[in-house]
């Protein structure tokens, strides 16, 4: 009996002196959705006041990454607006010289449905760096990135509802999830989309860090957080649940 106490006292002592995450990517391509960036970003800002944190941004190349749909060239959107959004990322690190990291956010955007060989060395990059990972997070349509990888084949995830159908196409072997703000399965997160970023990051600090640490982090926001994984408004809102979406569904 008392062995099985000492051996129980030392896992604890294990859990307790784990290593949290520090560092922590962010996946830049051009037509990325900037609050899938901004968003997450803001949860770990607000956590790096009660943490050591350090984020940065990755991309292929060291060049500035623009956001707007304009401004990529195989996108046509709908109607004549004229319309100019101006603005771009600046990259920390290219691919060839990204340090280690513990997480990887992988934002969602128009840029996701960029045809091959678009997305291709971004496709490459995230297959070969998720074994290195302690966890890897998605953001809206940057579930079907993190799919086309292959990294999500036999996991749950969800993506953005909007883009549902286009994003669970790009990956057949997902057991895809549409009641929900977002999934947990293992060490990879993923959000339905744009704003649930927001909740996905703050549900990761909760587990990973602490209740006190995700508290300080929203009261910080001033953000009222979703606190149910499985209730999302916009599933309801397109017509989506668990067992009419797909024929690949959990």
């Amino acid at each position: 009996m008392k062995s099985f106490i000492v051996l129980i006292l030392a896992g604890l002592a294990i859990c307790q002196n784990s290593p949290l995450p520090t560092n922590i990517g962010i996946l830049l391509f051009p037509g990325f959705q900037p609050l899938d960036v901004i968003g997450p970003l803001d949860v770990f800002n607000a956590l790096s006041i009660q943490r050591h944190i350090h984020t940065f941004f990755i991309s292929s190349s060291s060049s500035p990454v623009p956001f707007g749909a304009y401004t990529i060239p195989w996108f046509t959107p709908t109607g004549n607006f004229s319309s100019k959004l101006e603005g771009s990322f600046v990259p920390s690190y290219a691919f060839d010289n990204a340090p280690s990291m513990d997480v990887l956010i992988v934002p969602g955007g128009i840029g996701t449905r960029a045809p091959s060989p678009i997305l291709d060395e971004t496709i490459r990059f995230l297959k070969d760096v998720y074994p290195k990972l302690a966890y890897l997070m998605t953001v809206c349509t940057g579930s079907g990135i993190a799919a086309r990888a292959g990294v999500l084949d036999g996991r749950s995830a969800t993506t953005n509802k909007l883009a549902w159908a286009q994003t669970i196409a790009l990956g057949p072997k997902v057991k895809w999830v549409a009641e929900a703000r977002w999934v947990k399965d293992g060490n990879i997160w993923s959000s339905s989309g744009v704003s649930a970023g927001i909740d996905v990051a703050v549900a990761f600090v909760t587990e990973v860090y602490s209740e006190a640490a995700a508290v300080k982090v929203t009261n910080m926001l001033e953000y009222e957080r979703h606190s149910n994984a499985s209730d999302d408004p916009f599933a309801k809102l397109y017509g989506l649940t668990n067992e009419n979406n797909s024929t690949n569904q959990k």
